[in-house]
């Protein structure tokens, strides 16, 4: 009897330890490799120099190359939108981060929000009216639902919207709002006598603004905003009408924050792969200071993180794609790999010693973007708290 054949494994690969492109096909790793080749072509280069000043320049032509890769409102479906799988959205989403955050939010708030929140709650006329310049970046979106005093606790919202006669007649302010100073349409949730509601503000609404934010320290190559709505009358078509109350606005958020899974480890990549590019090539004691076991133990540990989360970003995109994924699976998602890629960052930035603070490498923008990230889209103790209720079957938050 012959010996069986015996299938040697392929070699070891520092760049996919465990072999996760081997779950992924065709159509997925060309999605993945262009974006890629976007982000190094088009933000890497400038992008430490518009961190340092705090602007995103040209962020209009920006959302018009995205829009023509498909990558806005991307899992979406018709009216221009590219209709990609929810892991082709989730490896866009990391590809982007890995440039840097603030350009994975501004696809995230059009697509995961403004769109989404159109798609899923919009008449046909609001879809076809904004949906296809959407997609295509021609117009830019933003999200209004946090306010100066209410973030993780959006039920009790100020904003409120009034009948008067057939129109609405909206009062309130909306903060910390990404792309609020450049859309050409903002999704504004407000309280009515019925329940919560969202209505589309076009920009230059009567009474509506939106003036930018400045002074941030983090997400600082990205536009933020306050709007601010002072009696902005609207007609009765300007109300989505499909939802009403909470479920509207945490519907979109469970699909941006299903995007964060992803880019966080975008953010961890660039750090580790900065950190292991540092350690094969700086010396100190007459070696690389990869070759000591300290650093090595550094090295292991982000990468186990790294790529653990990034296996747990794939598992999730396969639920969603099979339409099995729970917002209590999001959150779990949420709170590992922001968490676990902030703790990546931090470690990378020792690694680098002092110049782990310079903006001549990643690190510690991607460590205060993340900072933003950890916040937005619920914070972590929300994110526990939605946890803990799924485990106990017990309501801590009130």
């Amino acid at each position: 009897m012959s010996a069986p054949s015996v299938t040697r494994p392929p070699s070891f690969d520092p760049d996919d330890p465990l072999g996760i492109d081997d779950l992924l096909d065709p159509e997925d790793l060309a999605i993945r490799d262009t974006v890629r080749a976007w982000a190094a072509d088009r933000i890497l280069p400038h992008i430490a120099e518009w961190y340092e000043s705090g602007e995103l320049p040209g962020i209009r032509e920006l959302a018009r190359e995205l829009g023509s890769l498909g990558a806005l409102g991307m899992s979406l479906t018709g009216y221009g939108c590219a209709g990609a799988t929810a892991v082709q959205y989730g490896l866009a989403c990391l590809e982007l981060e890995a440039a840097d955050s603030g350009i994975r939010s501004l696809v995230s708030v059009q697509g995961s929000l403004a769109m989404y929140a159109i798609h899923r709650y919009g008449s046909e006329e609001q879809k076809q009216r904004w949906l296809p310049g959407m997609a295509t970046g021609e117009t830019i979106g933003c999200f209004g639902l946090t306010e100066p005093d209410h973030g993780s606790d959006p039920a009790g919202m100020r904003t409120y919207a009034r009948r008067s006669g057939d129109d609405w007649v909206l009062t309130g302010r909306k903060m910390w709002i990404t792309n609020g100073s450049v859309a050409g349409v903002a999704v504004v949730w407000a309280g009515t006598d019925d329940g919560i509601r969202g209505f589309l503000v076009p920009a230059g609404t009567p009474g509506f603004s939106a003036p930018e934010i400045k002074h941030k320290w983090s997400l600082r190559a990205s536009v933020t905003s306050e709007l601010v709505l002072d009696e902005v009358r609207l007609p009765a078509d300007a109300v989505l009408p499909g939802v009403t109350g909470l479920r509207g606005p945490l519907g979109c958020l469970s699909h941006a924050r299903y995007g964060i899974v992803w880019g966080s480890m975008g953010a961890a990549r660039a750090s580790f792969e900065s950190a292991l590019r540092y350690a094969t090539t700086r010396e100190q004691f007459g070696r690389p200071i990869g070759g000591f076991q300290l650093t090595q133990a550094k090295l292991a540990d982000m990468a186990l993180e790294l790529h653990k989360g990034i296996l747990l970003a794939h598992h999730l995109g396969r639920r969603m794609d099979a339409g099995r994924l729970r917002a209590e699976q999001i959150s779990f998602g949420k709170l590992n790999n922001v968490r676990e890629a902030i703790e990546i960052c931090r470690t990378a930035r020792t690694v680098l010693g002092a110049n782990g603070i310079s903006l001549e490498y990643p690190v510690m923008r991607h460590a205060t973007n993340l900072e933003s990230v950890l916040t937005y889209e619920g914070t972590t103790e929300m994110h526990q708290l939605v946890l803990g209720k799924a485990l106990t079957g017990l309501d801590a938050f009130r």
